[in-house]
């Protein structure tokens, strides 16, 4: 199994600096971090996650269930969700969203409040989150966990802070092996995406480093059987636009 995220340049067997690496490069793109995710995924992120809150819905409308949205970025996935549960339950009580880079929890709280929504947040590193054990029913993270500085760190935290019966959602990008979408997805990836990037977010590295944790990261397989062998008994996933990414549901 990989260790985790490894930018160039950073000793992976480092956690601390692979981690330090990361938050500096989200934190430097945050700003156009939104408009870059609808430009470059052509607007099929916002499916992804929609499809992401239907798979979960069964511990969204209980209210008492509570909700954590890791790696939230500027908060889209926990939008959707925090509107899901408002629609089933007419209320939005007890979901949550944590981040480690600060200028993305800046911009999400910011979306928040314009929304009127009243999901907590808080800064922490994906790998030490601080909350009791097995005190949250659903955990989603959606393409985050390719960033961990350790994959398998990663997946017994999630495993301790899961209630039984809870679910972990993970979205998170793949490399698509089918004949279509194979070629058309290398070719973005490796021409297109880094380029234009790199060039409307300001960083020479962010989109590059992108390309490079995709092509790194596990496969379907591999981190299906790694939630397994992490305590998880019933693992399952659904590759989405032709494998371009795929959603995780790993249950304990």
């Amino acid at each position: 199994m990989n260790a985790g995220a490894t930018p160039a340049g950073v000793d992976p067997r480092n956690d601390a600096a692979v981690a330090r690496n990361i938050r500096e490069m989200f934190g430097r793109i945050a700003p156009r971090y939104d408009l870059l995710n609808r430009l470059l995924s052509m607007h099929v992120d916002q499916y992804w996650r929609r499809f992401l809150v239907r798979k979960v819905r069964d511990y969204l409308w209980k209210p008492e269930r509570k909700v954590l949205d890791l790696c939230c970025g500027t908060g889209d996935l926990l939008i959707a969700l925090e509107a899901e549960r408002h629609r089933l339950t007419r209320t939005s009580s007890n979901v949550f969203g944590s981040d480690f880079c600060r200028p993305m929890l800046t911009a999400a709280r910011h979306k928040l409040a314009r929304r009127e929504m009243s999901s907590p947040l808080f800064e922490a590193d994906a790998l030490t989150v601080p909350l009791p054990d097995a005190s949250v029913d659903l955990i989603t993270i959606g393409w985050g966990f390719r960033n961990l500085a350790s994959y398998e760190r990663g997946l017994d935290e999630m495993h301790r802070l899961l209630r039984p019966g809870g679910c972990l959602a993970i979205l998170e990008f793949s490399r698509p092996t089918n004949r279509l979408w194979g070629p058309l997805f290398e070719f973005y990836f490796r021409r297109i995406l880094p380029a234009l990037g790199n060039t409307i977010s300001g960083s020479g590295q962010a989109y590059s480093y992108l390309q490079e944790s995709v092509r790194n990261f596990l496969t379907p397989e591999e981190l299906a059987s790694a939630a397994r062998s992490h305590g998880f008994q019933r693992v399952e996933y659904y590759p989405l636009t032709g494998g371009i990414s795929v959603l995780h549901l790993a249950y304990k």
